[in-house]
């Protein structure tokens, strides 16, 4: 462990002011966007610090780093994927995690769907797009996301909650606002014409939560500002 936990909470204070005072600028409650501490490497100790501050849930990056942390932490604890998802590691996604952030195909729903149906559940998911046109990036462009989520509709165990986006890597930050500002829109345009809500809009990370909250985002994903730089991933043996 390199964070204690006084370490965490003031760094998590100072995110929760930056949040704050970026919603305040653009003149909405800071109640409507949520943090979401992302533990990707971390210990279990960082999902631990996570919820005894108080924050209900957590984002990973891989299916089987969160299997691994998921019993040795709080079980109220809820988990969400946002890292990329092979179709083949769709039924472990939906045994541990409460939603799936990276569904980005026909497939993935598919086999997202029938994973949940067999065990009896309904999976929240957030179809990922990639609103910046991005070659490094995941998701879906964004002329194909309204296919994707009338795939998603038809499927009878998915809860589509929203979208998510990662922005390109760029000095410029009018890029990234431009990222966020086009899944807004794709987001108001396909809730109206397929009569849907959409209410969820995960964009923005530590360095650019801010322009984020100003085009809507409903949730940013934080890890490094929490919890210090990330040590390379070792699966458990």
């Amino acid at each position: 462990m390199t964070t204690t936990y006084s370490e965490f909470s003031r760094n998590a204070d100072r995110v929760m002011d930056q949040i704050a005072t970026a919603c305040d600028q653009v003149g909405r409650p800071a109640s409507e966007v949520k943090l979401l501490a992302v533990t990707k490497t971390h210990g279990p100790w960082a999902a631990e610090f996570a919820a005894r501050y108080g924050l209900d849930r957590v984002g990973e990056n891989r299916v089987q780093e969160a299997v691994d942390k998921i019993p040795q932490v709080d079980p109220k604890l809820n988990w969400e994927l946002i890292g990329h998802l092979q179709s083949n590691k769709a039924r472990l996604a939906a045994t541990h995690f409460e939603r799936v952030q990276s569904v980005d195909s026909a497939k993935l729903l598919r086999r997202l769907d029938q994973a949940a149906g067999e065990m009896g559940r309904s999976l929240a998911v957030l179809l990922q797009v990639n609103a910046g046109s991005d070659p490094a990036k995941y998701g879906v462009e964004l002329a194909e996301a309204p296919a994707l989520l009338e795939a998603a509709l038809q499927l009878p165990n998915l809860q589509v909650e929203g979208l998510m986006t990662i922005a390109p890597l760029s000095d410029d930050p009018a890029i990234a606002r431009q990222t966020f500002a086009n899944l807004r829109q794709l987001r108001d345009e396909m809730a109206d014409s397929f009569g849907v809500a959409l209410p969820e809009l995960s964009m923005g990370m530590s360095g650019d939560l801010e322009a984020a909250i100003a085009e809507g985002s409903t949730q940013v994903r934080v890890g490094t500002a929490l919890f210090g730089q990330r040590p390379p991933w070792q699966p458990q043996t």
